[in-house]
């Protein structure tokens, strides 16, 4: 192979990389897109804390209202918004065909949409934003939530989120937001925290035992040091006064 020619296949290698980088570059932003992200475990028949991630993937708009729905075929008695500067919630509801039972009372209508409209505040151009929320009880028949958003740029430029997964197909162009759900702990209550357990606590006896043993073996270690040193001190005080008795009755007999 001729020189020009190998010059000629590595300019057209350093092309296609430099191309190829571009392509996956610009593909990470195209493919940015709004999301849900539990804030710990999100497990069946408890509660959780989700943060609604919408990044704004337009260079010259800015995101300026959002709307979540939630599915009615496993509803949510409690969708809580939490308050955000430069932001305003509104929480619609509607009536179900066959009521839910939380904690002893039946409810009949649960919240089907939460609309984030911008109210002093925007999702600029390479900016998202995240709208947190509690939700619960969470559903015990299914693995996972479909979150169908909605987003709308202030050039009136709607997406819509509402994309399902399908198994063994490729991600859709504009999918919907999925909250994976884990399974049911027996040791967790249904507000997510973990109750205290009999062996933890003798666990931690046990430390409490094993650190105050710890310090009295210290204690009696350091005090039979100084037991010791003192009774070597004594001792060579005395050898010290031995020495010099000796050396002052030599010195007499030397003269004598």
């Amino acid at each position: 192979m001729s020189v020009s020619r190998t010059r000629t296949s590595v300019r057209a290698a350093l092309a296609g990389g430099i191309a190829l980088s571009s392509v996956v570059l610009l593909s990470g932003t195209a493919f940015a897109h709004v999301s849900v992200q539990p804030q710990g475990e999100a497990a069946k028949g408890g509660y959780a804390t989700v943060n609604i991630k919408v990044p704004n993937e337009r260079d010259n708009a800015s995101t300026v209202k959002l709307e979540v729905n939630f599915p009615l075929d496993h509803p949510l008695a409690s969708v809580m918004p939490q308050p955000i500067p430069g932001w305003k919630a509104e929480v619609t509801k509607s009536k179900l065909d066959k009521p839910l039972e939380l904690h002893g009372k039946k409810i009949n209508e649960v919240v089907s949409k939460v609309t984030w409209t911008a109210d002093g505040s925007k999702i600029g151009p390479g900016q998202f934003q995240q709208f947190p929320l509690s939700l619960g009880r969470l559903p015990e028949d299914t693995d996972q939530l479909v979150l169908k958003a909605i987003q709308t740029y202030d050039n009136k430029e709607v997406v819509r989120w509402i994309e399902e997964q399908k198994e063994g197909a490729e991600e859709p162009e504009n999918p919907a937001p999925v909250l994976k759900l884990s399974a049911a702990s027996e040791d967790e209550d249904h507000h997510g925290g973990a109750a205290p357990s009999a062996s933890a606590d003798t666990d931690e006896k046990a430390g409490h035992d094993g650190k105050a043993g710890d310090h009295e073996e210290t204690a009696s270690a350091s005090s039979s040091t100084d037991t010791t040193a003192r009774v070597l001190g004594v001792v060579g005080i005395l050898v010290g006064v031995a020495g010099v008795a000796f050396g002052a009755l030599a010195g007499r007999r030397r003269s004598a």
